[in-house]
């Protein structure tokens, strides 16, 4: 038996219970293989795949706080480090009832390839908790986030682990956490990203993540003779990711047509109107009908077990920018079917490995997460470059750098597939660009 296939036996034995988890190192070691073989009894020696498949540690605390009732509730947090090779953990804190261990170690695993692909010195981690943020007041969110970081603190730092935003902590929530952070640390520090641009944040941190996976997507278009203008666009998701990504599509000359929430999802054949979506869903909150009630090119469909929503819309790119495994195998062939052209990632692994695999041999662009959606924690790490330098950059500065990032992600993973002869093949150009870097800190460092 190869080496890979020793460490993916004991990964599998180890994590049974957590199927992300598996899935996503399974996707990352099958791909690496190339790299590995070549380099085998070297790699074995050192237990580099055992050590990287194992985060450094794993938090998990109770987090109770007082709702509006005056009843107390008790969720569960955790942040798990996964790997600091080549700077301090790095990785958002997601707030959803779907929070596990599990999802919490496949996203701080997912990081780690995602931040050196960046070429930002920034290591792996994640973080969250349980807590559902939806219809919950300001008090009770405050009184969460004060409660969460109160047990988070002790493991973070700007030059230790420096946690971000994700699914459902935004502006709010990381300043009610960064204020309780500095009353119990008396720091005032950039140990929080996705701040408000009044205490440290970074100009076009709102935007990076949408903003970063048009220009990957852009490039790679440009790459194979095409352009995006007049390309039709689905989009899955209605959240930061997906708001900005429809901003950056309709700005670059194409023509985005769907997004979706949790409860439905939207076609609208004129053309997504973004002004009214941010109404919706940034200021309002409101659910997606409220967007079909106010525009009446847009056809609204409720959400239903076995129905496939966005992508059963004809289109030429579809980017998923929603949360894991929503793109299935039944998706994909319908994506083919009407001629997609290129699949890129907003979200964390939102295509399932059966789906990835049909993309691919179907000829179809396919960009993971890892690099298309890579542009939110690359602005991330520019802003704690501000924090550090106590400077803050204007939002062109910040704009100029992050395209400048994304498009050299784009050339790093295609040489990467070309030099191992998988020429093409994103997820694998990804997989090895981001582990060249990670395992030569890891070598360089000695056993740690």
């Amino acid at each position: 038996m190869g080496y890979v296939d020793e460490v993916l036996e004991k990964v599998r034995t180890k994590n049974a219970a957590e199927p992300e988890f598996l899935q996503a190192v399974e996707e990352v070691l099958d791909s690496l293989r190339p790299v590995i073989d070549a380099n085998e009894e070297l790699y074995r020696k050192e237990a580099i795949l055992e050590r990287l498949t194992e985060p450094d540690r794993q938090v998990m605390f109770r987090v109770p706080w007082v709702d509006d009732k005056g009843q107390v509730q008790v969720n569960r947090g955790f942040r798990v480090q996964f790997n600091n090779a080549i700077g301090p953990y790095k990785g958002g804190l997601r707030l959803h009832p779907s929070v596990n261990l599990g999802i919490i170690k496949f996203l701080g695993f997912e990081q780690v390839f995602k931040n050196s692909l960046t070429s930002l010195p920034i290591g792996g981690g994640k973080g969250g908790s349980d807590f559902d943020p939806k219809g919950k007041s300001d008090r009770e969110i405050m009184a969460f986030c004060q409660s969460f970081m109160t047990e988070l603190y002790k493991y973070i730092g700007a030059d230790t682990d420096v946690p971000a935003g994700d699914i459902g902590t935004g502006a709010r929530e990381i300043g009610y956490m960064f204020g309780q952070y500095k009353r119990l640390t008396n720091l005032y520090e950039g140990v929080l990203t996705g701040k408000g641009l009044t205490y440290g944040g970074s100009l076009a941190r709102t935007e990076a993540t949408g903003y970063g996976l048009l220009y990957l997507t852009e490039e790679l278009m440009k790459c194979h003779g095409e352009s995006m203008e007049g390309k039709t666009v689905c989009v899955s998701g209605a959240g930061n990711v997906a708001i900005y990504a429809i901003q950056k599509a309709q700005q670059l000359g194409a023509k985005p047509v769907t997004c979706s929430d949790s409860t439905g999802w939207i076609y609208d054949p004129e053309g997504i109107d973004v002004a009214l979506l941010k109404e919706v869903k940034e200021v309002k909150r409101a659910r997606l009908t409220e967007y079909a009630a106010a525009r009446p090119s847009a056809q609204y469909h409720e959400k239903k077990n076995g129905e496939h929503g966005v992508w059963s819309i004809k289109c030429d790119i579809a980017l998923p920018c929603a949360t894991q495994n929503e793109l299935d195998i039944e998706d994909a062939k319908m994506l083919v079917a009407n001629g997609v052209k290129a699949v890129c990632e907003g979200a964390n692994m939102p295509t399932t490995l059966d789906a990835t695999k049909y993309l691919q041999a179907n000829g179809v662009w396919f960009v993971g997460g890892k690099a298309a959606n890579a542009g939110g924690v690359a602005t991330s790490a520019l802003e704690m470059s501000q924090n550090s330098e106590r400077l803050s950059w204007t939002f062109e500065e910040v704009d100029a750098k992050l395209k400048t990032i994304m498009v050299n992600i784009y050339h790093n993973i295609d040489d990467a597939a070309k030099r191992y002869g998988k020429e093409g093949d994103y997820v694998a150009g990804a997989n090895i660009a981001g582990f060249e870097k990670v395992v030569n800190a890891m070598l360089a460092q000695g056993v740690c």
